[in-house]
């Protein structure tokens, strides 16, 4: 029986131990050459992309002979106005790429030893870096549609007398979501945030090209599907792959999403449910090549992504909404 390419060597190909023993000179010079690998390393200025500039040794600033601008190795990355050394986010990106199932807040603070509000913002910058690469994405083919519901949990009375049917609208709290997936065999997976599947029509007609087919369930939301693509359908309740439809890549997709959210994460309903199911799509279309390279994947991402307008300064707008 072959061995499972997860179990195998060749999925292992990054060490935490190499990373946690990089020296401050080491890490900065890894920076460098991930985020200016198409220039080996040589540095361009990110305002106006001239080569030339002086180097500021003590500061280890670039200074630009075209515009004048001074610039860091993280300057206008998602890694701007750092406070923590380069090293431990190397570390960072390293340990969230080892967790399959996603890795929680709580436990990155742990492993970098920093606050748990540290860990949280840098946790979702990574979230939100990796999910840019799909922002204009669309995906062609043999498409797999679904959806799953998440959030908007009640909580049972204690007493039996007391107690209501949840499945009632009148019963529930309004936060409740569906996750839609849109996933190509062979490609790409891109999950969208949205109040029913019947809200996600529009959204997949702008990411699925036309001449596409659509494997979808028996749900009623999918049926105006039939007008714009050729799209079989499977009755779960009869079976999960019949007469050549099946939708078991969305599932798989699914079961990452909800072992996150029971094993790792927890809670990830309301507002953060968009950022965690980009997140597990990344980790779904990733999950056959090494730790290593999803390594750097994600560094190569990260540095290509601008400041970010949501996570910058997020707790002091934060308290400033609390106060």
């Amino acid at each position: 029986m072959a061995q499972h390419f997860l179990l195998s060597t060749a999925a292992r190909s990054l060490s935490l131990v190499s990373v946690a023993r990089m020296s401050d000179d080491e890490a900065w010079t890894t920076f460098k050459l991930i985020r200016w690998a198409e220039t080996k390393g040589e540095p361009y200025c990110p305002r106006c992309g001239c080569l030339t500039h002086s180097f500021l040794s003590t500061r280890k600033l670039w200074k630009c002979k075209g515009c004048a601008h001074q610039y860091s190795v993280t300057s206008g990355t998602i890694f701007a106005n750092r406070k923590l050394a380069i090293r431990d986010y190397l570390m960072a990106m390293a340990v969230f790429a080892n967790g399959a199932k996603g890795h929680s807040a709580l436990q990155l603070s742990r492993d970098l030893n920093v606050q748990y509000r540290t860990a949280f913002v840098l946790a979702h910058k990574l979230r939100e870096a990796i999910a840019a690469e799909k922002a204009e994405a669309t995906v062609s083919g043999t498409v797999e549609v679904d959806g799953a519901y998440f959030g908007g949990y009640v909580k049972p009375a204690n007493h039996k007398e007391n107690r209501v049917d949840r499945r009632l609208a009148i019963n529930q709290t309004g936060k409740r979501r569906v996750v839609v997936i849109m996933r190509e065999r062979g490609g790409m997976t891109l999950p969208f945030v949205f109040k029913s599947e019947t809200a996600s029509i529009e959204t997949i007609g702008k990411r699925v090209a036309e001449g596409s087919t659509i494997h979808a369930d028996e749900a009623a939301g999918w049926d105006v599907l039939h007008k714009r693509y050729l799209t079989k359908r499977i009755n779960h309740q009869q079976a999960y792959s019949a007469d050549d439809a099946c939708t078991n890549q969305a599932e798989s997709f699914f079961s990452r999403l909800r072992r996150a959210e029971i094993g790792t994460h927890h809670h990830i309903a309301g507002p953060y449910l968009a950022a965690y199911a980009g997140e597990m799509a990344w980790r779904e279309d990733n999950r056959r090549i090494s730790n290593g390279q999803q390594y750097l994947r994600m560094a190569e991402a990260s540095l290509r992504h601008p400041p970010s307008l949501a996570w910058t300064g997020y707790w002091q707008r934060h308290q400033a909404r609390v106060a």
